[in-house]
């Protein structure tokens, strides 16, 4: 089933960085009938908080710098014009920065500008004076601690770092700082302390914190140490980053991740983005992605998590040309590659996007994400056959499935059903349920699939119970018990799940078209027919649509035996 797409917003940067909205000037505009037109400052104006709102970077700084050009002195153009020109990466962000001295991603722009001249002390002044609140209060001691570092004041800094990164939830974030510090000013024992106490914390080891943590005890002579730190990401779903041998994982170690304080306050900005775009606040981690970029051109993580931030907000050429920039010789060069691929296949230049998977396999031949990726794309776009035997070659390239891999089984066993291929689908099923026996999305296909084929329907109802205790809210998972109970004849037990069903998914054409037949088995005619009716006004798939306008003319003289996969 199709997902709706996510609404694309500027929330955090107007709520949090920028003045109020002119609401009052656009709802005048739209009286009026104003059509914007580029020889226009306010159709200008208007066009480019339109290109902001879509995160058009682009459009919104082309339209506000030329409002600008013709209105020089109007404060929340200046305000708009700042943020769009620094989210796109224009030069002119650090000139519009110095009129909006307020603004703490101004103050956070001028500090790097004022560090990158050797200006530490400005820089020190600027960042003790961003807001005690959003996100300024997470930033600040790294920022701090990395220009009194810049400063030569290296024993200040860590006394700041310290007890934060000794206690607190954010002491993993800190501890790291500290020891890339102490890395860098050969305080080795320390390093090694604050490496691992920020390994230590409760979250989960990233790819970065063991290149960083790693890279320190590795150097240390803590060889078996660093070794567990790669082992606990999981091969399969880094294939293309963790090192496989001995001297690939020497080579991975052996450079520090950080080369001084302007990489060390980069490194800062991008820990803080990574962790806005899980919360979904891509516009404001995108704008951090752009300081840390500023600080250190061609840093391919931030990269990477600049164009994941555009990815989310559907500016896919955008998102192709922050890749295009990642150096081919980075140890990240073919995740950019992967991603690029899937960002072609989203502007529908598939054909582009298959090569660029299958190149990337080529070059990588004991990864298993190129081949992955490859069958999810042709899955997402019914090319089954394909989607099996890419999923397969994936497979193939697994030495031993751990439970991470249930995806790859899950995959397959999708594409060989729709292909007509159920006793390979079955087998595929069955293996993704042995290496993650409580995956709510396989037990719901195996038992629905079952459940339309008539074959084990009490262990399809057991399936499907366990899906819907651990995914109550799912209307899918809940309308596949129901649809089970059906076929065994448990019409007020059908009835009931059906109707939860249809309460978490009012428009899915199939799931109102189950409990069609649920009423009409039951003799509630008039309320089946309803039922059917929305069915087909949803749009059915297929060949369901005249199926259904039967029933609402004949009837239902014995339960159907649908034929909706999912």
């Amino acid at each position: 089933m199709s997902r709706p797409a996510p609404q694309r917003r500027l929330t955090l940067l107007v709520i949090a960085l920028l003045s109020a909205c002119a609401a009052a000037d656009a709802g005048m505009a739209e009286e009026v009938g104003f059509t914007p037109s580029p020889g226009n400052a306010f159709g200008a104006y208007l066009a480019g908080r339109f290109a902001t709102s879509q995160t058009d970077t682009r459009t919104a700084a082309d339209s506000l710098l030329a409002v600008l050009r013709a209105d020089p002195d109007q404060p929340e153009v200046i305000q708009r014009a700042f943020v769009a020109t620094l989210l796109d990466g224009r030069p002119e962000a650090v000139r519009l920065a110095r009129r909006v001295p307020d603004n703490p991603l101004a103050a956070m722009l001028l500090a790097g500008t004022d560090a990158q001249a050797g200006r530490w002390d400005r820089a020190e002044q600027r960042i003790r004076g961003l807001p005690r609140q959003g996100a300024s209060p997470i930033l600040q001691p790294m920022l701090l601690a990395w220009t009194l570092h810049g400063k030569g004041q290296t024993e200040q800094a860590l006394a700041l770092l310290r007890p934060l990164a000794e206690s607190g939830r954010l002491r993993t974030l800190y501890a790291l700082h500290a020891a890339l510090i102490c890395d860098l000013a050969s305080r080795q024992r320390e390093a090694e302390r604050f490496a691992r106490i920020a390994i230590g914390g409760e979250q989960p080891v990233t790819l970065r914190l063991a290149q960083i943590a790693g890279g320190i005890l590795h150097r240390a002579g803590r060889e078996e140490e660093a070794q567990r730190l790669l082992d606990a990401l999981g091969r399969g779903q880094e294939d293309l980053l963790v090192p496989a041998t001995p001297a690939a994982q020497r080579e991975f170690f052996a450079t520090r991740a950080v080369a001084g304080p302007l990489e060390g306050m980069a490194e800062a900005y991008l820990a803080l983005a990574g962790s806005l775009r899980r919360q979904e606040a891509a516009e404001f981690s995108l704008a951090l992605t752009r300081l840390a970029l500023r600080l250190r051109p061609g840093f391919a993580p931030a990269l990477l998590m600049a164009a994941d931030a555009l990815a989310d907000e559907r500016e896919y050429a955008a998102a192709i040309a922050m890749l295009d920039q990642v150096p081919p010789g980075d140890p990240l060069a073919a995740v950019a590659g992967l991603r690029r691929a899937s960002a072609l296949d989203r502007l529908d230049r598939t054909e582009e996007a298959i090569a660029q998977f299958r190149a990337i396999a080529e070059a990588n031949p004991r990864a298993a994400q190129p081949h992955a990726r490859l069958g999810e794309m042709f899955r997402m776009r019914s090319r089954w056959q394909e989607a099996a035997e890419a999923y397969g070659e994936a497979i193939r390239r697994i030495h031993e499935p751990q439970a991470a891999h249930w995806t790859l089984f899950y995959g397959r066993g999708i594409a060989h059903e729709r292909a007509g291929q159920w006793p390979a689908a079955e087998a595929d099923f069955r293996r993704a349920l042995e290496l993650q026996p409580d995956q709510p999305y396989v037990l719901n296909y195996l038992g629905y699939t079952w459940v339309e084929r008539g074959e084990n329907l009490q262990e399809a109802r057991r399936m499907l119970e366990r899906a819907v205790g651990l995914r109550p809210q799912d209307g899918n998972i809940a309308d596949s018990l129901g649809w089970a109970l059906f076929k065994l004849g448990d019409i007020p037990g059908a009835i009931r799940w059906l109707e939860r069903a249809v309460e978490l998914e009012p428009r899915n054409s199939v799931i109102n078209d189950h409990l069609g037949d649920a009423y009409w088995a039951a003799g509630r005619f008039r309320e089946a027919q309803f039922q059917w009716r929305r069915a087909l006004a949803l749009g059915p798939e297929g060949d369901e649509g005249p199926k259904i306008e039967a029933k609402i003319r004949d009837g239902l003289p014995t339960p159907p035996v649908a034929e909706n996969r999912r």
